[in-house]
């Protein structure tokens, strides 16, 4: 054989080029120093049951100023850095969070995309691309196909993707197909390798994570207050990695300030120019299956084209269906509590021993950051409050469960149009933290976008992503000549961050 690389790769001879470069996490806790809240079942119910104070009935939750289409990324991001598979729902004592594994990296490196590479994960690709499209749909993701005994096709069933979970509606479900088209494209437009084009696909992610999607949920005040902070190197305050150098999952962070998601849904959607309308719990609109060739989407509807294009309000309502989660979602035998997600996220809370809102306030108040941690949250003045019962009353004026605390103050504070100060410093914080605790990431790297995505504004969003790829509108953008890789490490204006505190997570 001629000297050099063996140009096949063997199953055990070559090493994994995914997500290798980390290993999975654990849970923790951003507050050790914060004693759990407690709250009865009784007062949860009348918080997050149905017919309780969270429970958008009538609709009144308005809209917010952000694009629907970051409600189904900011799920896509979760996939990406948090997977619990182990802790309970409802459990009668405080479970140790840091018992809890974290089946993802917190790295935000899309491994939901990538799983273990082309060695390891062969099913998602095809020499260094990865795969897309089927029989039905070429826009879809590849799916497993089954045939009866003469070949005929019977069933086009659940995506061959590196997380399933991003499967489970039709809109995360075209969003990963986009990912997978992004690190196709980046091929085709001059990367060299997979390991180049996986690298420059994840540094564009960060990129949108800190700069796009960041800016747009997080209150402003309290965002330029650590963005400053991100780029001197002087940050987080209160958050990073442990005594091992590794960084955890904080529960404050994953069971309550990311789940303003959950108040971001609205119950109706439309997906491309030809079908108006869409119920994100119908039949059609389900994951695990086929894209329906005519339902795929064209996000230009999910960003600003129609009166469907906004995200709900960030406040404490969620949508009548997130409060009555249908049967495939939950199961026939389910309680009727059990099937309000705002419920089973403040039982969850206090399973896992979260702190009261006020007490992380005031924990992030005197850490520096910009936040009224004695603010009023106008408790009387909610539908149905007057009507609670007096000791679930008292119970809840005292202290609040954190994920309900957060959503009012967003609701209050900036009338539901971006997140409140405490929850968006907990985003910052965690967010701040991955990019500047692992290496490498774009802030690490000095690095910045490509001159061929970037919008006309000078700055990349998740729009630009998916106008290059070609799935934003109804026609599609032609690839052009730019070598989108090299264009993209040209040096950063902005400083880069002091490397003292980098480590690898």
């Amino acid at each position: 054989m001629p000297e050099g690389k063996c140009p096949v790769s063997h199953h055990g001879m070559t090493s994994g080029r995914g997500c290798s470069h980390a290993s999975l996490g654990k849970f923790g806790r951003m507050f050790e120093h914060l004693s759990p809240a407690y709250f009865t079942d009784q007062s949860l119910e009348a918080l997050g049951a149905q017919d309780g104070i969270m429970h958008d009935k009538k609709s009144s939750s308005k809209d917010s100023n952000i694009p629907a289409a970051y409600t189904f990324f900011a799920q896509f991001v979760d996939h990406d850095i948090t997977l619990d598979v182990s802790s309970q729902l409802n459990s009668t004592t405080v479970q140790d969070a840091a018992s809890v594994k974290n089946l993802r990296t917190m790295t935000l490196d899309l491994d939901c995309i990538y799983a273990f590479g082309p060695e390891a994960s062969p099913f998602m690709f095809e020499d260094d691309k990865l795969v897309v499209g089927n029989p039905k749909n070429p826009n879809d993701l590849r799916r497993v196909i089954q045939t009866n005994s003469s070949g005929k096709i019977t069933n086009i069933g659940r995506a061959l993707i590196g997380d399933p979970r991003n499967d489970e509606n039709m809109f995360v479900s075209q969003l990963q197909f986009a990912f997978h088209q992004f690190h196709n494209r980046l091929l085709d437009e001059g990367c060299a390798d997979f390991e180049e084009a996986q690298q420059e696909a994840r540094f564009h992610y960060q990129y949108i994570v800190l700069h796009d999607f960041l800016k747009r949920v997080c209150d402003p005040e309290v965002y330029q207050f650590a963005i400053r902070r991100i780029y001197r190197g002087e940050f987080p305050l209160v958050y990073g990695p442990n005594k091992d150098g590794e960084l955890e999952m904080p529960v404050e962070f994953s069971v309550a300030a990311y789940r303003f998601g959950h108040t971001l849904v609205r119950d109706k959607y439309q997906p491309n120019s030809s079908v108006k309308v869409v119920e994100l719990f119908q039949e059609m609109s389900n994951g695990f299956e086929l894209v329906d060739p005519k339902l795929t989407v064209e996000w230009t509807h999910l960003f600003e084209t129609g009166k469907l294009c906004k995200s709900k309000a960030i406040d404490h309502l969620l949508a009548d269906e997130l409060i009555n989660l249908p049967n495939p979602v939950v199961g026939e035998d389910t309680m009727s509590r059990e099937r309000s997600l705002a419920f089973r996220n403040l039982v969850r809370g206090r399973s896992l021993g979260l702190p009261s809102g006020q007490a992380v306030a005031k924990s992030l108040a005197d850490a520096g950051y910009p936040i009224d941690a004695d603010l009023d949250l106008g408790l009387s003045s909610l539908p149905g409050w007057s009507k609670l019962a007096s000791p679930i009353k008292k119970e809840l004026s005292e202290s609040l469960p954190l994920f309900f605390y957060l959503l009012r103050e967003s609701g209050v504070v900036n009338k539901g149009k971006q997140l409140g100060p405490t929850a968006s410093a907990i985003l910052l914080e965690v967010f701040g933290g991955i990019l500047l605790s692992c290496d490498p990431t774009f802030l690490s790297s000095n690095w910045s976008p490509s001159d061929s995505l970037i919008g006309c504004d000078n700055e990349l969003t998740l729009a630009d992503i998916l106008k290059f790829v070609g799935v934003y509108d109804a026609k599609p953008k032609k690839a052009g000549g730019s070598r989108v890789a090299k264009a993209s490490k040209k040096k950063t204006s902005r400083k880069k961050p002091s490397r003292k505190r980098t480590r690898k997570s």
